[in-house]
């Protein structure tokens, strides 16, 4: 009976938790699909690769409603959503139909501990949540100013679209906390444009990362989309929110609390498992 009554709250909580990643959507403008995976292999006790590919159709769906109000507002670059989305598309495609699947179910063994492919993921989902708050916790002391033409750095560019493609693929989360500075150094893009420009490149390449895989997980439509919906409604919360407070300023908090989550992940993997 009490096992119950956890499990249920746990599920309550997922769900609340999932209304959260919408709701940073919307206000901060990315981040929060960092905690998607997270939720569904800690609340709602989803395996950590199908939580990868349930990350993924969540993220591009959320991230998909996210970007049309940047879109009303003209704040999409789509020269640039198309010159680093490609690269990012094509990895993130390659990533989860090949190189995932190639991945062993047992990298090694350590006495009685065994590194296992879930295992892995979450490690590397740990270090890039640790990654992430760095960039939400640091203040930002420059302002790019947009003069002339636009120029773009396309071997930098490609490179960090193969890049976070890659992670996209292996973890499941969108990676805006990558894109966004590299949209606003290598394509000089100002911040709000750059954020809606991202919302749209990573709608891209995590939705056809989820539909391009192999068919190896069996997928509960029911619960993803129960999930997506919480996390949308999520999102026109926060974008009513982003109207009445400055979401730059809540960024650094998040940022620690996703820095104590990704410490937390690495340490119940590896040194608690």
């Amino acid at each position: 009976m009490i096992f119950v009554i956890n499990l249920e709250i746990m599920e309550i909580l997922g769900y609340v938790s999932s209304i959260i990643i919408g709701v940073s959507l919307g206000l901060i403008g990315g981040g929060g699909s960092i905690l998607t995976v997270p939720v569904l292999v800690y609340l709602f006790k989803v395996d950590a690769l199908l939580a990868t590919s349930y990350s993924l159709f969540i993220v591009g769906a959320t991230s998909t409603i996210g970007s049309l109000d940047y879109f009303k507002k003209g704040l999409v670059n789509i020269k640039t959503a198309i010159v680093f989305g490609i690269p990012a598309i094509i990895s993130v495609f390659l990533t989860r139909a090949k190189l995932v699947p190639a991945i062993p179910e047992v990298l090694f063994k350590v006495g009685d501990f065994s590194f296992t492919k879930s295992i892995f993921i979450m490690v590397i989902f740990a270090i890039l949540m640790i990654a992430a708050s760095y960039s939400m916790i640091k203040k930002n002391k420059k302002k790019v100013e947009i003069v002339g033409e636009q120029k773009f750095n396309y071997p930098l560019i490609l490179l960090e679209g193969g890049v976070v493609g890659v992670l996209t693929g292996l973890v499941g989360a969108g990676g805006g906390f990558l894109i966004i500075p590299a949209l606003v150094v290598l394509s000089k893009l100002p911040m709000k444009e750059a954020v809606g420009t991202s919302l749209v490149i990573i709608a891209a390449k995590s939705l056809i990362g989820f539909f391009g895989e192999g068919g190896e997980h069996t997928i509960d439509w029911t619960f993803m989309l129960s999930i997506t919906a919480f996390a949308i409604i999520g999102i026109f919360i926060g974008t009513f929110l982003s109207k009445k407070i400055d979401g730059n300023k809540l960024k650094p908090a998040f940022g620690w609390f996703v820095l104590v989550m990704g410490i937390y992940i690495l340490l119940k993997e590896t040194v608690l498992k």
